[in-house]
C-alpha cells in the first residue's frame, strides 16, 4: 500500500476508533466476555482490512469512498423526535406487530406488540442481551463473514440492539412481523448498525418486513446485518424495503442458514438511497431446501443501487431461484452480481438466475455479472441477463389509443415490475409493497415525459400511422 494510501485509511479510521473507545463503556452486554470478545475481534478485522475497494472484485462497480470520508459518528437514539402522528404515513394496518426502530435502537413505546401468537416473541436485541443471553449467544454472529466482510466486521463491532424474533418450534405466525427502521439526520453525519437476529424453529411459518425510512434529509448511514435461520422444515418469507433520502447510505446484509427442507423467500425493492448495496446470501445447509430471491430495484438521478447475491448449495436436492429486474432512469447506475456456488456434495442442485433491466435515458448505466461456481456434477444451473429499453411501437400504440405520455409509460414501466410482484404472495405485504412501487414509477415516469418533451424531435410519425 503507498504512504498516501495508507495515510488515508488512517484518517478514514480515526472517527470510528474514537467512536469505538465510547460505544464499549456504555454498550449493552459489555460485561458479557463473549459479545466484548466478538466485538473486539470484529472492530480489530475492520481496522485491518479497512473499508472495501473497487480493486475488490465483489465491490469493482461500487465505490464506497463516500462513506469512508465522512465522519461519521454513532447517532443517538432520536425518539424525543419522532411522534406517534408522524408514524402515521409508514403504519400497515394487519400486521402481527410493527417494532420501530429510531437510529437503530429499538422503541418500545412507538412500536405496536399486538397480541403476539402463542410460540412467538419479539423484542430488541438489547434488551434480549440484557435480559436472556444465554438465548442470544448460540446464533448472534455465528452466521457472517466478518473476516472477509467489512461492514458485516462494522457492524458486528457496533452490536447493541435491533430486533429478536423468535418462532417456536411448530408455531405458525398469520401476520407479517413488520420492522420499521427510521433514520433522523442530525446535526452532523450520524451512523446506525442495527443487527436483527430472526430464529424460525423446526416447522414453524413466519413473514418479516424490514422497512427503511428517513424522518429527514441529511447525511446518514445505515449499515444493517440481519441473521435469519430456518430451521428443518420452516417456512419463511422475508421482504425488504428501501425508501429512505437521496442523502442517505444503506448496506444491508440478509445472511440466511437453511435446515432440511426449510423454505426461505427473500424479496427486496429497493426504491429509495443514495448508495445502495443490498447483500443476500442463503446457505443452504440441509437436504432438499428451497430458495428464492426475488427483487427490484427502481433508480433515478444520481442513485446508486448495487445488489450482491451469493446462493451456497452446500447440501444435495436442494433449489434455488434468483430474479431481479432494475429500471433506472437519469444518472442512476444499478449493479447486479448473483453468484451460485455448488459445493462437491450438492448433488442434485437445481439453480436459477435471471437478471433483467429497463434503461429509460442514455445515461442510466448497469453493471450485471451472473456467475456460476460448479463443484459437483450432476446439477442443473442456468442463468442469464438482459438489458433493453422500453418499446417505443408500445408506447406509441397506448397513446394513439388516448392515454397521455406519462400513463402510458407508467403502464408499460408497471408490466415488467408486475414480474417481481408476482413472486410474492398474496396479501396485506404485496398490496403495500404495489403502492410503494406504484408512487415510484409515477414519479420516473413523470420525470421522463418532461426529459422527452425538452428534447423532443419530430419522428415524423402521425397517429394515423398506427391506425
Amino acid at each position: 500500500m503507498r504512504k498516501q494510501e495508507t495515510k488515508n485509511v488512517i484518517t478514514e479510521l480515526e472517527t470510528y476508533l474514537e467512536s469505538f473507545s465510547e460505544f464499549e463503556k456504555r454498550a449493552a452486554g459489555r460485561n458479557l466476555p463473549w459479545l466484548r470478545s466478538l466485538r473486539e475481534d470484529a472492530f480489530a478485522r475492520f481496522c485491518q482490512v479497512g473499508f472495501p475497494t473497487t480493486h475488490d472484485e465483489d465491490w469493482r462497480f461500487t465505490n464506497v469512498s463516500a462513506i469512508a470520508r465522512t465522519p461519521f459518528r454513532l447517532a443517538r437514539n432520536g425518539f424525543a423526535r419522532v411522534s406517534q402522528k408522524e408514524l402515521g404515513p409508514w403504519r400497515v394496518a394487519g400486521v402481527a406487530c410493527q417494532l420501530v426502530f429510531v437510529n437503530g435502537r429499538f422503541s418500545r413505546e412507538l412500536s405496536s406488540m399486538g397480541n403476539l401468537p402463542v410460540g412467538m416473541k419479539v423484542n430488541g436485541l438489547g434488551k434480549e442481551i440484557a435480559g436472556n443471553p444465554t438465548e442470544i449467544e448460540p446464533h448472534l454472529g455465528r452466521y457472517v463473514d466478518t473476516q472477509r466482510d467489512a461492514f458485516c466486521a462494522l457492524n458486528t463491532a457496533f452490536t447493541e440492539d435491533g430486533a429478536y424474533v423468535h418462532i417456536r418450534k411448530g408455531a405458525v405466525v398469520e401476520g407479517p412481523i413488520y420492522l420499521l427502521f427510521i433514520s433522523s439526520a442530525e446535526n452532523s453525519p450520524s451512523m446506525s448498525h442495527p443487527r436483527n437476529l430472526i430464529v424460525a424453529e423446526e416447522d414453524s411459518q413466519a413473514i418479516i418486513v424490514e422497512d427503511y425510512v428517513s424522518l429527514d434529509p441529511g447525511p446518514a448511514f445505515c449499515n444493517t446485518v440481519t441473521e435469519l435461520v430456518a430451521g428443518d422444515r420452516a417456512v419463511v418469507a422475508h421482504y425488504m424495503i428501501e425508501r429512505e433520502h437521496r442523502e442517505a447510505f444503506n448496506i444491508s446484509t440478509l445472511r440466511i442458514e437453511q435446515g432440511r427442507s426449510a423454505s426461505v423467500t427473500s424479496h427486496s425493492v429497493l426504491l429509495g438511497g443514495g448508495l445502495v448495496r443490498n447483500n443476500v446470501h442463503p446457505v443452504l445447509m440441509g437436504e432438499g431446501g428451497e430458495c428464492l430471491i426475488n427483487g427490484l430495484f427502481v433508480g433515478n438521478g444520481r442513485q446508486h443501487l448495487d445488489n450482491y447475491m451469493l446462493v451456497e448449495h452446500a447440501s444435495p436436492r436442494c433449489d434455488s431461484r434468483q430474479f431481479y429486474n432494475g429500471i433506472l432512469d437519469g444518472n442512476a447506475h444499478g449493479v447486479f452480481h448473483g453468484r451460485i456456488i455448488v459445493h462437491k456434495d450438492a448433488q442434485k442442485t437445481d439453480a436459477k438466475q435471471t437478471n433483467r433491466n429497463l434503461l429509460l435515458s442514455d445515461e442510466a448505466q448497469i453493471d450485471t455479472k451472473p456467475q456460476l461456481e460448479i463443484y459437483a456434477d450432476d446439477v442443473k444451473c442456468t442463468h442469464g441477463a438482459t438489458i433493453g429499453q422500453i418499446e417505443e411501437d408500445a408506447l406509441f400504440y397506448l397513446r394513439s389509443r388516448g392515454i397521455d405520455e406519462v400513463s402510458a409509460r407508467k403502464l408499460l414501466l408497471f408490466a415488467f415490475a408486475t414480474e417481481c410482484l408476482d413472486r410474492m404472495k398474496q396479501g396485506l405485504v404485496r398490496k403495500h409493497i404495489e403502492g410503494l412501487i406504484n408512487h415510484s414509477l409515477f414519479q420516473v415516469a413523470n420525470t421522463r415525459a418532461e426529459a422527452r418533451a425538452n428534447s423532443r424531435k419530430d419522428e415524423g410519425r402521425s397517429w394515423e400511422e398506427m391506425g
